[in-house]
């Protein structure tokens, strides 16, 4: 059945083996977390969270955000934004500017130093990803797991389906 076909399965109660499947999953990504941020900090000098930031500014439109938008982007409280990117800018790898707008906020930008650190980063950050996780699957385990990540995301988001049919209205 197709996933966009798949009806809601509601169990009852989990069995055992559901459990085990659950604590299984938790625990393989956790040490692929841990795994992967160890390499990615040994070959860039830079920790998952500061890749994580870089990301997002490099991918937003002028390598620029305002800070709130950042801290929703990637899901952090704005406190721990804030204290990590004055651990970014001492390292110059972004800057941050009084916002145009709103004098009350910040727009964080991604500097020349922070964009040759991601770059520098995403290589070898790419093929610990292939060594560690994509190497462990077969095309068919991949299509089965994309399956399931979707059926999660629909299950967690339903609105966003909705939004998404209607061409992103909402």
């Amino acid at each position: 059945m197709a996933s966009n076909e798949r009806a809601t399965v509601t169990r009852r109660r989990m069995t055992v083996g559901d459990l085990a499947i659950w604590r299984g999953l938790i625990d393989t990504t956790d040490e692929l977390r841990r795994i992967l941020g160890a390499q990615l900090l040994r070959d860039s000098n830079l920790s998952p969270a500061d890749y994580q930031v870089l990301l997002a500014l490099r991918e937003a439109a002028g390598r620029r955000m305002r800070s709130s938008e950042l801290a929703a982007a990637i899901d952090w409280e704005r406190s721990r934004l804030s204290h990590h990117l004055g651990r970014m800018e001492r390292r110059a790898l972004i800057r941050r500017d009084d916002c145009a707008t709103d004098s009350r906020g910040a727009e964080i930008s991604l500097t020349d130093d922070g964009a040759d650190a991601f770059r520098r980063a995403t290589a070898p950050h790419m093929r610990a990803i292939k060594k560690h996780f994509a190497d462990a699957l077969t095309p068919e385990q991949f299509d089965a797991l994309a399956d399931i990540v979707q059926s999660l995301q629909h299950h967690l988001h339903p609105d966003s389906i909705a939004d998404a049919a209607r061409g992103g209205a909402g």
